[in-house]
């Protein structure tokens, strides 16, 4: 039987715990309790326990969310609305704060801890926790309803493409498909739109890669879990407070480029590092890859080019680049309203006699798990044939 702690209990407890700088073990819960003129059985005690170390030093009440299995994302909108993902679709959960102060105190701890400023001359940050969760908050009035707290949970481990096919992510006809992506060393995106799986599918077509390479992955936060025996990781850093000592995903690629990659692995190509990962896609590092937010696998150029474009590149650099540098894209998909994460089509990056770069589908996988062949099928089964 689990025993439901109070918010004002525990509220007690933590002052006069504060007050005397003591522990918030359970002997000390004990005695704190004590002088609160309270009497409680040992569950009570460690249920109090619990939840003042949750407080203190863990994620407060989001802290049995986190613990669970299936989670991917736990949301916050203010003290009164919290939101989890469990891999079909957001739903709301009966889990509440005391008032906006307490989701307050929440959101600048965790970020002090990522060692990170949060307060009024700074209202949003982004880092990453200890353990891999990606932390986003931003504080009113910016958000005017009330503090907002995003933690995105890494992955818990790898899913196998025999994993993704029983999920419903793939539909048994693509694994000989990408299976042979991978091992013809195409260089290819996994595009998609947030939380669609693009960093899960990533993870399961890199453990394919031959055992003898050498994989170098790049990210902002180390998401990607490839079951691999030879990778290294490099993730990027933020400025400290006073602006200084940033490292970017850019200056990691140029890095990356210098330790032998047989594999160059970009976790989320979204800025500039677009130049140099296209650079050294021309410049014979092959069966490079990464992941792409785009709604759709036609939206892939464009929005290259939009980055390139930005980088300093002109609109015929990065269509002539893209055009050399990468093959494919394999287009992710979430489904309404069951929230099914799956594979929607693999294109082939063609350049037409425009001289820009178009998507062309090779094969299309509808909600029923149909497949379908389209026109550039015959063109990639080529690129893949050994």
């Amino acid at each position: 039987m689990t025993y439901a702690v109070s918010p004002e209990l525990v509220e007690a407890v933590r002052v006069r715990l504060a007050r005397t700088g003591a522990e918030p073990s359970a002997a000390q819960v004990a005695v704190a309790l004590r002088a609160e003129k309270s009497v409680y059985g040992d569950a009570e005690i460690l249920a109090v326990a619990r939840a003042l170390c949750a407080d203190l030093i863990g994620a407060g009440p989001l802290e049995p969310l986190l613990a669970r299995p299936e989670v991917t994302d736990v949301l916050v909108n203010g003290p009164r609305e919290v939101w989890i993902d469990e891999g079909g679709g957001l739903r709301r959960t009966s889990v509440a704060f005391a008032d906006d102060g307490a989701v307050r105190r929440l959101a600048q701890r965790l970020a002090s801890a990522a060692g990170r400023r949060l307060d009024d001359a700074c209202p949003h940050v982004d880092a990453r926790l200890a353990g891999g969760v990606r932390l986003h908050a931003v504080l009113p009035p910016v958000a005017s309803g009330g503090t907002c707290i995003s933690l995105r949970l890494p992955p818990r481990h790898t899913f196998t493409l025999s994993d993704l096919v029983a999920a419903g992510t793939i539909t048994p006809p693509a694994i000989p498909v990408l299976s042979a992506m991978v091992t013809a060393r195409l260089a290819f995106l996994v595009t998609g739109g947030t939380g669609t799986g693009k960093t899960t599918l990533l993870s399961g077509l890199l453990s394919l890669a031959d055992p003898g390479e050498r994989l170098l992955l790049v990210e902002d936060s180390a998401e990607l879990r490839p079951v691999h025996p030879h990778v290294v990781r490099l993730e990027t850093r933020p400025a400290n407070l006073e602006g200084a000592g940033g490292v970017g995903l850019r200056d990691l690629v140029r890095q990356a480029l210098r330790m032998r990659p047989d594999r160059l692995v970009v976790g989320e190509v979204r800025g500039a590092e677009v130049v140099d990962l296209l650079a050294a896609l021309n410049t014979g590092h092959e069966g490079g890859c990464g992941t792409l937010h785009a709604n759709t696998a036609a939206d892939v150029p464009p929005r290259i080019e939009a980055l390139g474009c930005a980088a300093g590149l002109s609109r015929e650099a990065v269509h002539s680049q893209l055009a050399a540098a990468l093959d494919a894209v394999i287009h992710l998909t979430r489904d309404r309203p069951d929230g099914r994460r799956r594979i929607a089509e693999i294109c082939l990056l063609t350049r037409t006699p425009t001289g820009l770069v178009e998507s062309i589908p090779a094969l299309t996988f509808d909600a029923d798990g149909r497949t379908h062949l389209g026109a550039g099928h015959d063109a990639l089964t080529g690129r893949t044939l050994p």
